[in-house]
């Protein structure tokens, strides 16, 4: 069973009788166990996505689907357990995370305590595991942003979440520090096979994830995935470049047969203008490929 399934996911925010789609009819499945990343410009609906995962807002319409729980479904009683014990959320402010007049231990302690009760030993480790069991006793205004970043992470997986999200967690640190706190996820999602889920602007930390999805309009319109070893041997015995590159590139054909055509190739065919611009799509050789029309004046 899939962690994740998106079907035609939408959500519509109402303001002043207009309604806006955030997300429209995105589809997207991230698998058990799986380390990945999420991007798009602002207003894309990345924010929004992370947002129903974890529980906080529900979908308009379509369906979504989480450890096999309904998130369309679900009762405020049955999203108030979902919330407690099915996902951990790490913000970029660590004020949404952090109570600051308790020790880190303490900090940590606090969501057992909303489960049941608090077990210090569990505490201890997980703080360990995020690198601070010597900070155990400070408060936060003891310790650096990174290290609090640190902190909430471990709240995060307090009471075991199979599901672990992640909004922008490396953007007020420093690059050294974005650096270890990846770090820190990829030894979660390898020794508790916790399914982590991040949004983030930080193009280093997606060449470290082995998928990337990218929302454009509240849609999924890239994913991309991490070049094997096999893979960069085989371009280097061709005399491909490989110095940059960490990742290919595919398009999203979503269930209506609807693809995103990326920026970078807009940009090449001239088709970045807000009119409506016509291509064929032919298939040549077992190829798909996309030609702009011709004006008037070329034909």
């Amino acid at each position: 069973m899939s962690m994740i399934v998106c079907e035609n996911v939408v959500k519509i925010y109402k303001a002043d009788e207009l309604e806006v789609f955030a997300l429209q009819g995105l589809d997207l499945t991230i698998e058990k166990g799986e380390i990945m990343a999420i991007i798009g410009s602002s207003g894309s609906g990345k924010s929004t996505l992370l947002n129903l995962l974890g529980g906080l807002e529900r979908p308009s319409a379509g369906s979504l689907l989480v450890d096999g729980k309904n998130l369309l479904r679900m009762t405020k009683k049955e999203l108030t357990m979902y919330k407690r014990l099915t996902v951990g959320f790490v913000w970029q402010n660590q004020a949404k995370n952090l109570i600051p007049y308790l020790t880190a231990q303490q900090n940590v302690e606090v969501p057992m305590l909303l489960k049941g009760r608090a077990q210090s030993h569990k505490a201890k480790e997980l703080l360990n595991m995020v690198g601070l069991g010597h900070r155990l006793n400070n408060r936060l205004d003891q310790l650096s942003g990174g290290e609090q970043q640190r902190v909430a992470i471990a709240i995060a997986l307090a009471n075991d979440p199979p599901l672990l999200l992640a909004d922008e967690p490396t953007g007020s640190v420093d690059t050294k520090t974005g650096d270890q706190l990846l770090n820190v996820f990829r030894e979660i999602n390898k020794k508790l096979n916790t399914t982590i889920v991040i949004v983030t602007h930080d193009t280093q930390l997606t060449k470290k994830v082995d998928r990337v999805v990218s929302i454009r309009d509240g849609k999924t319109s890239t994913e991309m995935f991490r070049i094997q070893p096999e893979e960069i041997e085989d371009q280097m015995k061709q005399g491909e470049p490989t110095e940059d590159e960490t990742h290919k590139e595919y398009t999203v054909i979503d269930q209506a047969g609807r693809l995103q055509i990326p920026e970078g190739l807009l940009h090449i065919l001239n088709l970045q203008d807000n009119t409506k611009n016509l291509v064929q799509i032919e298939e040549e050789n077992g190829q798909i490929v996309i030609k702009p029309q011709q004006s008037k004046k070329n034909a």
